[in-house]
């Protein structure tokens, strides 16, 4: 296994920057995601670490060695792409052994590695068969084997799982997590999609425009959104633009149009470097309350019914108040109240909002 380290690194394609000034530590044996939209940056990265692109300027170490300017056969780095990248005129054992074979591997030892690995990912009994006659998971159990097999100290996946359906997606989440702790190899995970960036990763780094914005482990990255992009890109968000009223010790009042709230007076939920910048409170939808009667605390308003949308588990509520709109995510066995027009009380709770920094152009 080993720790990367990428220092201060910048990423330019003549006058466009793809990677700008970033500064990230991946440690030993992590399942580590870079999630962004298209174009953000993140698979410039990941191919820098793999040394298919070389920075700009600024330092890539796997631990304490400089890696900037190896070559990327010199790297012991596993990678597998978003088309798999497979040899199609040949079997399954030879996709997966010809990464040994280039290593002059004895004969031996590579039949007994790519049986071993084989077994590992469920396809030995596919070892004679040609990749195209195989499914597209199967390709992608294949492709990873291909990865593996030379046991690399960093496995590298570039959205691996885009080209599947809904269900294969989720089998294939668990099969690569599987492997990763099986392997105990530190491993980089490029995607898009959030789902996938929540349920499979150990920590988060989240980009756009070639700027990390927020690392951190998804629960920090979800309840917890460094600014308006992170809280926006990571699942659905109720964002009000406020301006701050007052800072006391243990609470802060912004003000939201004709509506106060009351914050919690935490590094998490409002910092004070930010005061003077363009602010918006940001809540999810689950932690927005329908209550069945009035309550004399903060962040209580009544406000009106407009919209209904049955999910099954869940229904989602947009409520007016005032000149807000908000959306309220709440059980289906809570009934009251759940039909356009009616009148309800909402709380959105001090200790579950938080304020945050707004990106002038900067979300997509």
């Amino acid at each position: 296994m080993a720790s990367i380290k990428i220092e201060n690194v910048q990423k330019a394609f003549g006058k466009v920057v793809a990677v700008d000034h970033l500064n990230l530590e991946i440690k030993d044996g992590e399942f580590f995601t870079f999630l962004g939209p298209s174009g953000c940056g993140k698979t410039t990265t990941l191919r820098m670490i793999a040394g298919f692109y070389y920075p700009t300027k600024g330092v890539v170490r796997f631990g304490d060695k400089d890696m900037t300017r190896v070559p990327p056969e010199k790297r012991n780095t596993g990678m597998v792409f978003q088309n798999y990248a497979l040899f199609p005129h040949m079997t399954v054992f030879e996709n997966v052994a010809f990464g040994l074979k280039v290593r002059k591997i004895a004969s031996s030892e590579v039949k007994a590695r790519v049986q071993d690995v084989l077994r590992k990912v469920r396809l030995e009994q596919y070892a004679d068969r040609q990749v195209s006659q195989l499914s597209g998971g199967q390709q992608q159990r294949v492709a990873l084997a291909r990865a593996l097999v030379i046991e690399p100290e960093i496995l590298l996946l570039d959205e691996p799982l885009s080209n599947l359906d809904a269900k294969l997606r989720d089998e294939m989440r668990a099969e690569i997590l599987r492997l990763q702790k099986e392997y105990k190899i530190t491993t980089i995970y490029v995607t898009h999609d959030q789902a996938e960036a929540l349920s499979m990763s150990d920590r988060i780094a989240v980009f756009n425009f070639g700027v990390c914005h927020q690392v951190g482990t998804p629960s920090e990255i979800y309840n917890k959104p460094a600014n308006d992009f992170v809280a926006s890109f990571i699942g659905e968000i109720n964002l009000l633009p406020v301006k701050v009223n007052q800072v006391e010790d243990n609470l802060v009042t912004v003000s939201a149009g004709e509506n106060k709230f009351v914050v919690h007076n935490t590094p998490f939920n409002f910092n004070r470097e930010h005061e003077n910048s363009e602010l918006s409170l940001s809540v999810r939808p689950e932690s927005v309350k329908i209550l069945d009667e009035q309550a004399d605390r903060p962040n209580v308003f009544k406000g009106k019914v407009e919209k209904v949308q049955f999910f099954g588990t869940i229904i989602n509520m947009a409520v007016r108040v005032n000149d807000l709109l908000l959306e309220v995510n709440v059980l289906n066995h809570v009934s009251a109240n759940l039909k356009p027009g009616a009148d309800v009380w909402v709380e959105l709770p001090a200790d579950q909002i938080r304020v945050i920094p707004m990106l002038s152009g900067d979300v997509s």
